[in-house]
């Protein structure tokens, strides 16, 4: 098979998932500590949590770069060290 169409149909396997994603399972998007707490105080409304955050950001959009900036550095040491044993066994 020649690379543009495979390049195409990852592409667009790709924007599949993301509108059944989307469009199927529309559901509220909440995060695990929001589900968590919303199980834990089914079970036991009187819960009081251990501790609470050190450090709080200040906005949600603030939280979600601090996510996003986790996740790629996180990519990029699993990408270094998947580069560097595949260079080494060349």
């Amino acid at each position: 098979m020649r690379l543009m169409p495979m390049i195409f149909l990852c592409l667009l396997g790709i924007v599949g998932i993301l509108l059944f994603t989307t469009v199927v399972m529309a559901e509220e998007w909440a995060g695990a500590d929001e589900k968590a707490e919303e199980a834990i105080t089914k079970i036991d409304p009187n819960y009081e949590p251990w501790f609470s955050p050190i450090w709080e950001p200040p906005s949600g959009e603030i939280e979600s770069l601090l996510f996003s900036l986790q996740a790629a550095i996180g990519a990029l040491i699993i990408g270094y060290v998947l580069g560097y044993y595949k260079a080494k066994r060349s």
